[in-house]
Parts: structure tokens; C-alpha cells; sequence
């Protein structure tokens, strides 16, 4: 941490009238590297933080701290700017969160996807009841105008596809309780696990799919089971009426006004609100890959990343953590071959998986030493390149049929096939010698 005077252009940004503008201002000013903070101390009696309001943190990688107290109150105060901002110890034990053991984690930790070099998301619309709706979404313009920022922006993590799909006649599989007082269906939240099992079966996306499959589904209830609402563990309805499952994906109801007329002609037909759909895939998009905001401060005021879905400090702090998990895996997947090699005497290792391995350890041997110097970006294309090359000398076709098929397999294969044609011919070698010997010890008949 350095610190250092303002200069005339910051100065000239700081006299915005809003702390918002003061940061638009502010971002072309600062060190726009990955990973790096610029943290702007104000006056006390500034106008540009609301009353009651001590820290901005801005959109981009730069915060306001109001100035106050002490010297040593205000190392306090950016060691929790800091923090909230950078890479922390519970962040490292949460991108390792396969590895610590269990216990040791709340059950948040868990709950962001594993790193990948690719990710498909996958859009559903299931319609149980074509009968009774005509659903329309818009799911092409949705995507463009909601999804397309997001996913540009995480281009720097992971490559992203994106496709859709309508299915007709599927429900859930729980049948929802009927409340009497409310006159609506209520699925609790003890329920919702077994909501997934059945309609993943009809998703059929990650079949054939290399990469993780992140699955979003706007279900349209059927009429008999109209309108149907989620319940938290408390009891209360869910404000989305939406609910994530950690590393699979969201699900979200979306209820049909019920026709002002009994007799109204079927199907009827239903524009899907693509705004407010989104708005909550995102969200889930976002606890999905682990960038749910813990609880700060009060006197801390996060400015809304916007279109984009996520600020640059939230995108440094991905960066950091996938590339800690991948330097991971490489050792892991390093660790593992080494073993093989120890438990198959007779393997033989190829000039091309020798190679990669090499490749391997030098690409994550750079990732740590750039991680060192604070070089994010190039740190995380050089755990990529690790992971890449480890997988590839790990699953070595030249490998394969040694890893299945070791010593004592092959002698279970081949003495059942050897041992029945062996056997005639032992004997008959043992019949051969005893005979020859008992020639030999009969006396020779002289004439």
C-alpha cells in the first residue's frame, strides 16, 4: 500500500457534484491494471458522500473513504475498504472450497461454480399446460440486452455459449400444497430439491456438453395449480418467487393473471415481462459464479455496476479466485500422474506427455511468480496454460489402457484363456520325462 498527494486532474474530478460522477471522472485517472485499488481520502465536511454515508465504492476499481477521527481510525477505516474490495484469506479458503474439509465452511463457500476453461448457459421455458397458454418470450432481445454486457465482461474468465429452449408438458416433479387462506399453491422450501431431478431429465443440455451447464427455467404453472408461490424455510413467500440451486442453475415461477371472465376462450395468451425475468437470472447468475455481496458496514455505499452486471473489482476478485483454484488443480492433477507413474512400473512415458507436463509445471511456477508482482490478467492465462497442459498429459490416450488395464488385470485376463491349453501340455511333458527316465534304468538286453 503507497500513498501519495492528489493531482491537479484529480483534484479537478473530485469537485463533482456526486459521488458517482467523481468516479465516472476519476476512472480514466487511475491505474486501470487488474487487481490495483486507488482509494481517494476526502474531507470530512465533502459534499460529494451522502449524509451518513463514510466509504463510496465505486464501479471500477476506486473508492471514497471520508476523512475523520484519528490517523490510526482511518488506517481502520481502509483496511476495511480493502478488504471488501481485494482478495482476502476467506476468499482463497473459498476458492479452495473443494479441498478444505467439510466443516471448516458455511455451506455460501460451496456454492460458487468450479473453474472452467468454458461455461453453457442454457434458457428454458417450460409450458406443463399449451392447453390452457400461449406463452411468448422474447428471449433473443433478453439476451442481447441483458445477458450479452454480462458475459462480455466475464470473457477475460471463461469462452460463454448461450442457447434457448421451449418445453412443452413439463411439470414439476412435487405436487404443490393448496393454502386455503391465500387461495393459491405453495411450494416449501423442504420441497424444492426434488423440483430439480425430473425436469433436468427433460433439459438434456449437459449430455453432450464438454463444458459446465448453467440451466435458468421460467416455469408457467399449469391452471389447476394457479397461481403458485415459493416459501422460505421461515414460511414467508419469496419476493422473486425464485430459487438457485449451488452449480446447477435457477428456477423462477412466473404466474398468469387469471381471466376477468370465466368463459374467456383458451389458450390464453401470455407476454413474458423479459425485464423482470432477467433481473433475477442475473442475480442467480451472479451468486452462481460467487459474487454475492456479504453484509457491510452501514455507513459503506456500493454503487450499482449497472448494465454490466458486475464491477471491475468484482472482476479482478474472479480473476484472483479462479486463478488460485487452477494452481490447484494443476497440483492436483500433477500429484495424481505421479502417483500412476509410481503404481505402474511399466508405464512408458512419450516425448509429447513429458513435454506437456514440463509445460505445466513452468506455466503455474509464472502464474505464482506473476501473482507475486500483482500481474492478474497474464497470472490467469498462465494457470490456464497449466491446467490446459496437465489435463492433456493426464489423459494421454498413450496412458489410458495402462491406467485400465494394469498387471494384475492382464493376468486375470489371460490365465483363464492359457491356463486350460497349458495344462495337457504340462502333463504331457511330465508323462515324457517319466518315461524316458524309466528307459533308462531298465537293464539293456545283451543277446
Amino acid at each position: 500500500m503507497t500513498y501519495r498527494a492528489t493531482t491537479a486532474q484529480e483534484e479537478a474530478a473530485l469537485a463533482a457534484t456526486t459521488a458517482r460522477e467523481a468516479d465516472a471522472a476519476l476512472h480514466p485517472l487511475q491505474d486501470v491494471s487488474m487487481g490495483s485499488l486507488t482509494v481517494y481520502v476526502v474531507p470530512k465536511t465533502s459534499p460529494l458522500l451522502p449524509q451518513g454515508t463514510s466509504v463510496y465504492v465505486g464501479r471500477h476499481r476506486g473508492a471514497l473513504v471520508r476523512a475523520g477521527g484519528s490517523l490510526a481510525a482511518l488506517h481502520a477505516r481502509l483496511r476495511q475498504v480493502t478488504q471488501v474490495m481485494s482478495f482476502t484469506a476467506t476468499s482463497i479458503a473459498a476458492a479452495l472450497s473443494d479441498r478444505v474439509p467439510d466443516g471448516r465452511l458455511s455451506p455460501d463457500a460451496r456454492r460458487a461454480l468450479k473453474s472452467s476453461l468454458g461455461y453453457e448457459i442454457t434458457f428454458s421455458l417450460l409450458n406443463p399446460d399449451p392447453k390452457s397458454h400461449t406463452v411468448d418470450w422474447d428471449i433473443e432481445g433478453a439476451v442481447n440486452h441483458y445477458v450479452k454486457p454480462v458475459l462480455d465482461k466475464l470473457s477475460l474468465v471463461a469462452n460463454f455459449s448461450v442457447d434457448s429452449q421451449i418445453l412443452y408438458y413439463a411439470i414439476l416433479g412435487v405436487t404443490p400444497r393448496y393454502d386455503k387462506e391465500s387461495s393459491s399453491f405453495i411450494l416449501s422450501a423442504h420441497s424444492l430439491p426434488h423440483v430439480i431431478n425430473p425436469v433436468e431429465a427433460r433439459l438434456g443440455s449437459s449430455a453432450a456438453s464438454l463444458y459446465p451447464v448453467l440451466n435458468f427455467l421460467l416455469y408457467v404453472p399449469e391452471r389447476s395449480h394457479s397461481p403458485l408461490y415459493i416459501q422460505d424455510k421461515d414460511g414467508a413467500p419469496v419476493s422473486t418467487n425464485a430459487f438457485h440451486s449451488p452449480r446447477w442453475g435457477g428456477i423462477m415461477v412466473y404466474n398468469v393473471e387469471a381471466p376477468a371472465s370465466p368463459q374467456a376462450s383458451l389458450p390464453l395468451h401470455v407476454d413474458v415481462d423479459m425485464a423482470r425475468v432477467m433481473e433475477v437470472f442475473l442475480a442467480q447468475l451472479r451468486l452462481l459464479f460467487g459474487l454475492s455481496r456479504e453484509e457491510l458496514p452501514p455507513d459503506f455505499l456500493l454503487e450499482s455496476p449497472g448494465n454490466e452486471g458486475l464491477a471491475d473489482w468484482e472482476l479482478d476478485h474472479l480473476l484472483w479466485a479462479h486463478t488460485v483454484e487452477n494452481i490447484a488443480t494443476v497440483s492436483t492433477t500433477l500429484t495424481s500422474l505421479a502417483q500412476l507413474l509410481d503404481k505402474i512400473g511399466n508405464i512408458v512415458i512419450k516425448d509429447d506427455v513429458a513435454s506437456e507436463v514440463y509445460r505445466a509445471v513452468a506455466s503455474v511456477q509464472s502464474a505464482v511468480a506473476k501473482l507475486a508482482m500483482g500481474h492478474l490478467h497474464s497470472a490467469f492465462q498462465a494457470s490456464k496454460e497449466a491446467v490446459t497442459s496437465s489435463e492433456r498429459a493426464f489423459f494421454d490416450p498413450s496412458l489410458l489402457h495402462l491406467l485400465y488395464f494394469p498387471d494384475d488385470q492382464k493376468f486375470a485376463i489371460y490365465i483363464p484363456l492359457f491356463l486350460p491349453m497349458a495344462v495337457p501340455i504340462l502333463l504331457s511333458l511330465v508323462k515324457i520325462v517319466r518315461e524316458t527316465r524309466q528307459r533308462k534304468k531298465e537293464p539293456t538286453k545283451m543277446d
